[in-house]
């Protein structure tokens, strides 16, 4: 086989895959992790079980598939606002605004990420993809701090992972809340973040030295 032909076919294989996740992700984000298998994916899809069996060897490859495709879509949401901000306003205004979006737009597919996350302690064989997923989120969340205090002059003055756990844990707690109020849920994010940001930089080191 001549490696243009190898690659056309890696290609659609892949495309097949990406297919296969899309269709699969409303009824992941409905029913959750445990209580769906290939069978009611194929069921609510355009596929066969046959058929989704033969690009996903089991729920957990197909089901960890879908969640970092999605995630890593989600990880560079950001990135234009990130790049194009030129005041921590400009920044804060931008990053609720994507924030909320996709709290209202997308609750289903995260709460599949949080369901997963929590089985991945139970469950060994999720692990190491949880633990890649994550690291794109911590990276994207330090991206957001860091660009904050670029631009507020000062210094980010927790490390990455504390950062990211604590936008996590209000992204997290605003996606409960959306189950009896979306609006208010994202309007109260909104504000939490706003607050926050200020809270995770300080005075660069030396500083009041030079003044």
């Amino acid at each position: 086989m001549s490696g243009t032909a190898q690659v056309t076919r890696v290609d659609k294989t892949e495309q097949r895959r990406l297919e296969l996740a899309a269709s699969a992700l409303r009824t992941l984000g409905e029913l959750g992790y445990a209580r769906t298998g290939l069978r009611e994916i194929a069921a609510n899809s355009p596929f066969s079980h046959g058929v989704v069996h033969y690009y996903f060897r089991d729920k957990t490859e197909l089901i960890t598939y879908c969640v970092r495709h999605y995630k890593t879509l989600c990880s560079r949401r950001y990135d234009e606002t990130v790049d194009s901000a030129t005041t921590t306003a400009e920044l804060a205004d931008g990053i609720v605004a994507v924030m909320g979006r996709t709290l209202l737009e997308d609750d289903g597919l995260h709460r599949l990420w949080y369901d997963l996350r929590t089985q991945s302690m139970f469950e060994p064989d999720l692990r190491d993809q949880v633990a890649e997923i994550d690291g794109l989120l911590r990276d994207m969340t330090w991206r957001i701090v860091a660009r904050f205090a670029e631009l507020s002059s000062t210094t980010v003055v927790v490390d990455a992972p504390t950062a990211y756990a604590v936008v996590d844990g209000l992204f997290e707690q605003a996606l409960v809340a959306r189950t009896d109020d979306p609006d208010v849920a994202a309007a109260h994010l909104a504000e939490r973040v706003r607050a926050l940001m200020p809270l995770l930089v300080g005075p660069v080191p030396g500083a009041a030295d030079l003044d």
